[in-house]
């Protein structure tokens, strides 16, 4: 007689946000048994099933989550809170022999750019003189190698690329791009335009993701999970133009003048160091692990997902006004610099 096997039980560490909210629905439809634990604003988070156990604790504060999780061992913890080698450092220490399987969430913007050869796969090599926060991600990567080497921490990295949700557009500037397409406003995009980059969707995430959870063949491997869905970046824009029913008035500034005109933007660093280049990725190593991952939601068919979700939540997709100076900034540079090559140009012509 078959023996019944208990549910699955998952920690996920934040779990409210755009990645981790589909993957925590997921992982209650799969059957698992599953926990949250963040610092306990969740009131403005995206909804969650009733089943979901909640546990309010802060990560980066030991005895904080150590009072939250007492008394409780996990199949799996997922963490996606942790940016840095003293935070990787702390949930080791946290977690060891109170999971089975630790799964870190790392970042697909850690891989080099320009990328020498694609498709990216795993073995990629990883460095980023741009972003500090790739950085960062790459540290904390560096300690949990080094833990699952020297003492076998269980853990497994999992590498994100560019991932959104209905509520969180894939866009530099976010809702005030649709805002500025809307009213006819100019689009400020880096470089020509023609660098190709992946999107995923969270839920299409959420499959590999969970897919993975408790998996004993998984802990020492690194995996990207990212759908295959490619685009230019004026294809991009030019999607969500015909969601909104505007067409984009885009022009074109090089990628390192972001970083001249809006050095304090959060994104300028990600245009030079990363979305200013081509990346496309070889999902092969996931597939194989997680026979089902199978990415079904294409960036055509979300930009109306999300146009939708912006007219229903008009309060929290409005535009944002530091946003709007920076591209306006960054527009008003264009055309000043247009006008001084013509001024070059010779007499006549």
């Amino acid at each position: 007689m078959a023996l019944d096997k208990a549910p699955l039980s998952v920690l996920f560490v934040g779990g409210t946000g755009t990645i981790s909210a589909s993957s925590v629905r997921l992982a209650v439809d799969s059957g698992m048994t599953v926990y949250v634990l963040n610092r306990g604003n969740n009131a403005k988070s995206r909804s969650l099933p009733a089943s979901v156990k909640f546990l309010t604790g802060d990560i980066t504060e030991r005895s904080s989550v150590d009072n939250a999780i007492e008394g409780l061992f996990f199949d799996a913890v997922v963490n996606f809170l942790t940016f840095n080698a003293a935070g990787a450092q702390l949930a080791v220490e946290t977690f060891r022999g109170r999971t089975k399987h630790y799964v870190h969430i790392s970042t697909a913007s850690l891989y080099g750019k320009p990328v020498l050869q694609v498709p990216i796969v795993e073995s990629t090599p990883i460095h980023n003189r741009f972003v500090a926060y790739s950085r960062a991600k790459i540290a904390a990567e560096e300690v949990l190698w080094n833990e699952y080497r020297s003492s076998e921490f269980p853990m497994t990295i999992v590498r994100p690329s560019h991932t959104y949700d209905d509520a969180n557009p894939p866009l530099p500037g976010d809702w005030t791009i649709f805002d500025r397409i809307e009213r006819g406003a100019e689009i400020v995009v880096h470089g020509d335009g023609t660098s190709l980059w992946t999107l995923t969707h969270a839920d299409d995430f959420a499959q590999g993701l969970v897919g993975l959870l408790g998996n004993p063949r998984a802990v020492g491997e690194a995996f990207h999970i990212t759908g295959d869905d490619v685009y230019t970046w004026d294809q991009i824009y030019t999607i969500v133009g015909e969601a909104v029913g505007v067409e984009p008035k885009l022009v074109h500034v090089p990628s390192e003048l972001f970083l001249v005109g809006a050095p304090d933007w959060f994104w300028s660093e990600l245009l030079m160091g990363d979305l200013g280049h081509s990346a496309i990725f070889d999902n092969t190593k996931i597939h194989r692990f997680v026979p089902g991952f199978r990415p079904t939601l294409t960036f055509h068919r979300a930009a109306h997902r999300m146009q939708a979700w912006r007219l229903e939540h008009p309060d929290l997709t409005g535009p944002n006004d530091e946003v709007n100076a920076v591209l306006d900034r960054m527009a008003k540079g264009y055309a000043a610099s247009r006008a001084a090559f013509a001024a070059l140009a010779p007499k006549g012509t």
